[in-house]
């Protein structure tokens, strides 16, 4: 088991139990083969086999696995730490008397005075027999034993392991017939040191036989033998030792006399010459076998033997005194790990040469240059282990009481001598030893003055040191180029003897000595080493003294304030840091007397060159830490005398404005950028303690001296302020980030020290009086940052500056208001928020403070009161928006919120902050791929451009480094990058509407005809793209959020969204639902009652609406293609109808149509879609219901148009495919599907419906030629449908020609003939080749169909929306003919208007039960807002205005709604009047109100502006003018409105 790591400490696990496997060595059935006996003398002894036992060892120690078959032992391992004596004591339970300690084969790392060993330890290696006579070889077993020379054993002398009671033999393992048997068997030899050099081993070899009577005849047949000593007296040298193999029979073989005369080892016998043949007579060493062969190895582990003849002649000497030079010589050469081994003995040795030879000096400085010899080896990196020894020798067993007069005297003559080139080195070494030379020498002293008392030579000693540091003095002050080396071990080990010397040295005295040391350094000489000479000085026991620091620190601060002064040219930072921080140390402790003069010399001298040292040096040196440690160990040190004091020491005035400027800036430099670090609680935390100590302590010299009006200091005071703000806001002051037991901590040891500070922010800003108007607005940003900080009583406390500010200005400023303050707090307000600070608790205390002091004032009670509500809004929408960005994932949120405060900045008019939100509007967009609302977001600060050369302002230049100088530039980069954001949103109409503004200014103010080049190439591409590129139209989903569990600007509100392309409402709702995942989805369409509306959880509702398309009057009656009206249908428009079915009255079960009744809410977004957001809120609902028979008609209409759009289709492209219209055609003719029109003739064409609903015959009429207008449809479609036939179609033809013909048979004859004009079907040339189709409308169609009525058919329409028709085919073309028949029998056009309006509503319904697509769904209106008064008009907000003012016809025609603020409420059947039909074609018919301003708006602006449409711009609170007319009765109607004044 490999146990390394337990003893280097690396486990440490004593309940963990490793698995020691066993490993099988012999089979027992080999042993029975083998036939192998156990000596019956020893019973433990080991079984081997042929295999030595090493390699099986080696073998299971590299083998991976072991095959153990579960044999084994569990064991558990503790490693015990200290010395035997501390773990017997420590674990009596685990090492008692019996435990068996096992002694490290070697010495351990020290070898303590008196620690006494002597173990020899003997390997058995191998050896190599001959097998003699016999034919295999021998079964050689080896007994070992000890014999001194007289031939006596030594009992129990052999250890076979540790914890074995000695034995006097020791036998080996026999190996079975092996010739070369391999042992390695190590035994321990314990013999009496004076015994060694008596003694030897012996080896005797012998056969053993398996037959136990053959056995015990057998003799052994040789012997070896080695001496535990040499003849030089050194002990048997380490490793290995061939020994000679000596044969015989005789008795000689056991007499230690004869064979001791005999070499004992190979070595000795090659050296030895070969002694007369008789004396070899009959025991011979083998020389005729070669083969015969025995090793051994020793080890010798003892703190007497040497095997070194060098150390054992000096440990000898008093034998060979003859010989002393030459071993203290030699005693340089011998091998240090020997010398330490043998350490107490050979210093005992030295200084007893010293003391007994001392009538010769040689010896003395033989042995002085021994002892450094020594010392510098223990101060070798590889025996520094031995210091304890070494200073347990100087200090328990050195006993030399006058060696201190003769090893100073060396000294001093060395040093003396210095410049004797052949003692340099001499020199350099014992300066190296000085330290414990010194110790050598001043326990020489002590010992002596403890046996001898005082004697006569005491001023001989002291005299001695004078001389030594006077030599010391002459050698420093020598050119540097002389010994440099020596100079620098001087200083470097010099200060090493002080605590020493201090102990039979006058101290004050040794001061002075060392100062004298010091000044004898000439100036820019080896600096570093000047002052780490001082440090260490510092460190010592000396400095601790208060006489002793009298004398030295004024030293100390004349070599620092020279290091530090601003004109040296290379300070030693590092070393001079050093020495001040430890200079600090000692001065900041209790137990060395007084201090206050000394810190007050520090403070004088040194505190402001630390305080310049740190403002000069680099934040990433690595020296400022210790600087700035230094200057705050000062400023904790000093009282307020001595802050009083320091102020005291400046000259001038000016001086004292100097030095706190400096430490102001200081200060806050030091605590915005953290020099430690941040998780360094207790240093960043003294650091702030003592800031907050001496900030306070100026300030007091502040309001002193620079207080009044004459001596009042701006620039000081606006550094106090914000070095005061900046202390209270720094990050490690923020209790509530911490954990509630860290802050606990800190409040108890340090306090809270944001309150103590704030407090003294307000107390200086109240004593500022009439200067305070100078700090305004700058300011406001750091007193807000004070305000903002989470504590409550601080808070209250620094709130009221506010008020004291606007308080300030209102009565300074000259203008009676506060606008200086007002526009800074809101500025610095947002980006407080923005970085995350406030909160809502802030936002009430803020609110209720400003409002308690600004009512009890006479003038700010209105004014401040406003501006306090303002502040509280924005506080709310901006931590709304903080909230969003930081937790919410939802980007549609973040867009909401972004507008929210969008339109608040926008209602103060701060551009600045308008457009910086406008850009973070557009990121969001650009990240979403918005591309459409990230133009019109982008158009809202082109807007507050002008097309001038005016410069721009910087605020104007928010983003995207826009390098450009006039609002013409900007506002053309502007355009481009709109231009570019329409046309990836493919919103070309857009993108020509801007282009050609911007190519009106290329062409006649900029003359830039390259750019108005490329701008018509891409204009050009527009209309392209228009016709053919594939725009897929995007659905409008509403929406509402029900609940308290919502955010505020989304609570119990509707919106409705655009969705994407091609996003249908399922994953619509699946996007929404991951925003709110604890929101439930509700099943109904209707609105939801209080209850959900109040309830704490989240609701929402979401249904599919249809938009109400708004074409532009210049389309009408046109053949528009119907690529470009695509756009209009789900673009430009801000309404949305939703139809929901119900039955009113019993259900007829003939006829369903009867009684199918249509309930269709319109919704009026804020603002028009597209916009700045893909969502607006709904601001007005509207709910009408729709009779059946005006579902009817809708219907037809609705079919009317499919049938005319399907042929139209097949008229201009024949390769389109015939199944569509074989489909349609089936549906209509067929009289099997939907009835027929059989259902409306049962339902409405009856005497009894006419009885009971006279009114209605109008309707009826319209209906009859709806169906009439429908037969010469179909008869085109039949026509094409017959052209384009393929021979699996004919049945189907053929079926529907034949249902058609009495189709039309009957409908002919009841409803009348109508005959289309031939311009329909007609296959016109196309002028590019590309397939455009025209778009007839509903409405055309319908005005075919009067040509020859002489009946009063009337139609009636009803209003759903304010400014926009909601179907097709109720621009009142129809009624061309009729109004002057209608005005000249006295009708009234009132209602014709009317009965048109609410049949546009019906024209929708039944969208779905068609199947139609986007592109046949049309709701357009185009001519019906002629018949509009201008009070009817929807006003649009700002920047949706389709159209500039001038352009609109009905300007001045109602000053009430020339400038309304709000679209007025909805209401369904309004009455309109018509005031002359030639209005139709007259001008534009949407009317267009004239913008409220924007922020600092220009006059110039809105005529250099043509018809483009602009982004929407943020909701602003309006005001409807005009109450609208009554409602009927037979409608229903709510309106949503937030708005004062709109209900």
């Amino acid at each position: 088991m490999d146990v390394t790591d337990v003893i280097h400490g690396k486990v440490d696990d004593e309940e963990k139990q490793h698995f020691i496997p066993c490993q099988q060595i012999a089979m027992e059935t080999y042993i029975r083969q083998r036939q192998l006996i156990m000596s019956p003398l020893i019973t433990s002894h080991v079984i081997g086999e042929n295999e030595p036992l090493t390699s099986v060892l080696n073998k299971v120690i590299a083998a991976k696995e072991v095959n153990h078959k579960g044999q084994g032992l569990w064991v558990s391992l503790k490693l015990l730490p200290g010395d035997l004596t501390q773990v017997q004591k420590n674990f009596s339970h685990l090492v008692d008397r019996s435990t068996a300690i096992a002694r490290k084969m070697g010495f351990p790392e020290i070898i303590l005075p008196g620690d006494v060993r002597n173990d020899i330890y003997v390997t058995l290696i191998h050896g190599e027999f001959d097998k003699g006579k016999k034919k295999t070889p021998k079964n050689v077993e080896v007994t070992m034993s000890v014999y001194d020379e007289e031939g006596r054993l030594l009992e129990k002398a052999i250890h076979p392991g540790a914890g074995y009671e000695g034995i006097s033999e020791y036998k080996s393992v026999v190996y079975y017939q092996v010739k070369q048997p391999c042992w390695y068997e190590t035994v321990k030899v314990s013999i009496a040191i004076e015994e060694v050099a008596r003694c030897h081993i012996r080896f005797t070899f012998r056969h053993r036989s398996s037959q136990e009577s053959r056995d015990k005849s057998e003799r052994a047949f040789g012997v070896a033998f080695v001496k535990l000593m040499n003849l030089d007296g050194t002990t048997l040298r380490d490793g290995r030792h061939d020994l000679v193999v000596y044969k015989g029979d005789n008795k000689k073989m056991e007499d230690a006399k004869f064979y001791l005369t005999l070499p004992g080892t190979k070595v000795e016998m090659e050296e030895k010459e070969v002694q007369a043949s008789k004396t070899l007579a009959n025991l011979t060493p083998n020389k005729d076998s070669t083969k015969d062969s025995f090793q051994i190895a020793t080890l010798i582990c003892s703190t007497k033997l040497t095997q070194n003849v060098d150390l054992l002649g000096l440990l000898n000497w008093r034998s060979n005194p003859q010989n002393i030079k030459h071993n203290l010589k030699k005693l340089m050469e011998v091998d240090g790990g020997e010398i330490v081994k043998f350490l107490q003995d050979t210093l005992d040795a030295l200084f007893n040469i010293m003391m007994e030879m001392s009538d010769d000096e040689t010896y003395d400085f033989l042995v002085f240059d021994a002892l450094v010899f020594i010392i510098s080896l223990i101060g070798d990196i590889k025996f520094q282990h031995f210091n304890p020894v070494l200073e347990t020798y100087i200090y328990k067993h050195f006993s030399a009481t006058l060696a201190y007069v003769k090893l100073s005297k060396v000294l001093n003559f060395y040093v003396a001598n210095a410049d004797d080139s052949s003692k340099t080195e001499l020199l350099f070494a014992a300066l190296k030893a000085l330290k414990y030379l010194f110790r050598f020498i001043i326990q020489s002293r002590v010992l002596y003055l403890r046996f001898y008392g005082q004697s006569e030579d005491g001023d001989e000693f002291s005299n001695s040191i004078r001389q030594l540091f006077l030599a010391f003095n002459t050698l420093m002050d020598r050119p540097l180029e002389e010994a440099v080396k020596i100079k620098g071990a001087a200083l470097k080990y010099l200060p090493s003897i002080i605590n020493d010397v201090k102990l039979v040295f006058d101290p004050v005295e040794l001061s002075v000595l060392f100062c004298k040391f010091i000044q004898s350094i000439p100036d820019n000489q080896l600096v570093r080493q000047k002052l780490n000479c001082m440090t260490k000085i510092v460190e010592s026991n000396l400095f601790r003294q208060s006489e002793c620091r009298d004398v030295l620190l004024p030293l100390l601060i004349d070599q620092l304030s020279g290091q530090l002064d601003d004109n040296y040219s290379k300070p030693d930072y590092e070393a001079s840091s050093q020495l001040l921080s430890y200079l600090l140390e000692v001065l900041d402790r209790k137990d060395v007397g007084p201090t206050v003069m000394h810190i007050q010399l520090v403070m004088e001298r040194l505190l402001r060159r630390v305080n310049r040292t740190v403002i000069g040096m680099s934040r990433p040196s690595p020296h400022i830490g210790s600087f700035v440690a230094c200057m705050i160990a000062i400023l904790r040190q000093m009282d307020d005398s001595h802050y009083s004091h320091y102020i005291s020491t400046f000259k001038t005035r000016q001086d004292i404005i100097d030095f706190l400027m400096e430490t102001f800036i200081m200060f806050k430099d030091l605590i915005g950028k953290n020099i430690y670090a941040k998780d360094w609680m207790v240093m960043n935390m003294t650091q702030s303690r003592v800031f907050l100590r001496a900030i306070n302590q100026f300030a007091e010299v502040l309001t002193r001296f620079f207080m009044d009006h004459a001596s009042f200091e701006h620039q000081l005071w606006n550094n106090y302020f914000h070095l005061a703000v900046a202390f209270l806001t720094h990050e490690s002051l923020q209790l509530e980030t911490f954990s509630q037991a860290k802050r606990n901590k800190i409040v108890k040891k340090y306090g809270d020290m944001r309150k103590e500070i704030g407090f003294r922010i307000r107390d200086m800003w109240y004593n500022l009086g009439p200067h305070k108007i100078k700090f305004i607005p700058s300011m406001v940003g750091p007193i807000l940052e004070v305000t903002l900080t989470p504590e409550v009583e601080l808070r209250k406390a620094t709130i009221p500056i506010f008020f004291d500010m606007m308080q300030c200005e209102f009565n300074f400023s000259g203008n009676g208001n506060f606008h200086m303050f007002e526009n800074e707090l809101i500025t610095k307000l947002d980006q407080e928020v923005e970085g995350g600070r406030g909160d809502e608790q802030y936002k009430v205390l803020l609110e209720k403070l400003l409002l308690e002091h600004c009512r009890k004032h006479k003038y700010l009670s209105s004014s401040g009161e406003v501006f306090a509500l303002l502040v509280s809004s924005l506080l709310e929408n901006l931590l709304d928006y903080r909230t969003i960005i930081m937790h919410d994932e939802s980007k549609e949120n973040r867009m909401s919120c972004t507008v929210n405060v969008l339109n608040f900045y926008k209602e103060k008019k701060r551009e600045d902050i308008y457009i910086r939100y406008l850009y973070k509007l557009r990121d969001l967009h650009r990240d979403c791929e918005n591309y459409t609302e990230a133009a019109y977001t982008l158009l809202l600060h082109a807007e507050l451009l002008q097309w001038s050369d005016k410069p721009c302002v910087p605020h104007l230049l928010q983003r995207d480094s826009y390098y450009v100088y006039t609002q013409q530039e900007l506002k053309e980069k502007l355009y481009q990058e709109i231009i570019s954001y329409f046309d990836k949103g493919k919103m070309w109409e857009k993108a020509i509407k801007l282009s050609k503004e911007l190519a009106e200014n290329y062409e006649s103010k900029v003359f830039d005809y390259e750019g108005l080049g490329n701008l018509l190439k891409k204009r050009a591409s527009f209309y392209e793209n228009i016709i053919k590129a594939m725009r897929p139209q995007p659905e409008y989903f509403a929406v509402g959020y029900y609940g308290q569990g919502f955010p505020s600007f989304l609570r119990n509100k509707i919106f409705i969204y655009r969705g994407k392309e091609y996003e249908r409402r399922e994953d619509f709702s699946l996007r929404l639902l991951t925003q709110f995942p604890n929101a439930e989805k509700m099943t109904s369409t209707t609105p939801p009652g209080e209850d959900i509306k109040a309830s704490p959880k989240q609701y929402m509702q979401c249904f599919t609406v249809k938009p109400v398309m708004s074409l532009p009057p210049s389309y009408k009656d046109k053949p528009v293609p119907e690529q470009i009206l695509n756009y209009y249908r789900a673009n430009e428009v801000q309404q949305f109808s939703y139809s929901r079915p119900f039955r009113k009255g019993e259900k007829d079960p003939d006829n369903e149509f009867a009684t199918m009744w249509i309930e269709r809410t319109t919704y009026t977004t804020a603002y028009t879609f597209p916009g700045i957001l893909k969502w607006f809120e709904v601001k007005q609902i509207s709910t009408e219901e729709i009779s059946p028979l005006e579902n009817a008609i809708e219907t037809m209409e609705l079919t009317n148009e499919r049938i005319s759009s399907c042929v139209q289709q097949h008229a201009w492209d024949r390769s389109l495919s015939v199944h569509p219209l074989s489909m349609l055609l089936s549906g209509i003719v067929d009289p099997a599907v939907m009835g027929g029109y059989s259902n409306y003739e049962k339902a409405f064409f009856t005497e009894k419906y006419l009885q009971e609903h006279p009114e209605d015959q109008e309707k009826i009429e319209l209906l009859k030629r709806l169906i009439a207008l429908q037969m010469p449809l179909l008869t085109e479609g039949i026509r094409i449908h017959g052209e384009k036939l393929t021979e699996q179609l004919k049945p189907l033809h053929d079926r529907l020609s034949s249902c058609f013909r009495e189709l039309k048979e009957k409908v002919e004859k009841l409803y009348g003939v109508i005959t289309l004009p031939p311009n329909l079907t007609e296959r016109k040339q196309n002028r590019t080749g590309s397939m455009v189709l025209p778009y007839i409308m509903s409405s055309t169609l319908r005005r075919w169909s009067i040509t020859s009525v002489t009946s009063s058919v009337i139609s009636t329409s009803s209003n759903s929306s304010d400014n926009a028709p909601s179907r097709p085919g109720s621009d009142g073309s129809i009624l061309e003919p009729l109004l002057e028949r209608r005005a000249s029998s006295g009708a009234r056009v009132e209602d014709l208007s009317l009965r048109e309006d609410s049949e546009s509503r019906m024209s929708k319904f039944k969208r779905k039960d068609w199947s139609l697509s986007m592109s046949q769904v049309i709701a357009e209106k185009a001519s019906e807002p002629d018949l509009l008064s201008p009070a009817r008009k929807a006003q649009r907000p700002k920047s949706l205005q389709l159209s500039d003012s001038r352009l609109t016809p009905f300007h001045g025609s109602s000053p009430a709604q020339s400038t309304p603020l709000s679209p007025p409420p909805l209401t369904p059947k309004s009455t309109r009047t018509l005031s002359s039909p030639s209005l139709q074609t007259d001008g534009p018919t949407t009317a267009i109100v004239p913008p409220p301003p924007p922020p600092k708006s220009k006059p110039y602006e809105s005529s250099q502006r043509n018809s483009a449409e602009i982004a929407p711009p943020l909701p602003v609170r309006r005001e409807a003018k005009a109450p609208p007319p009554p409602p009927p009765k037979a409608r229903k109607s709510g309106i949503l409105s937030s708005e004062p004044g709109s209900q």
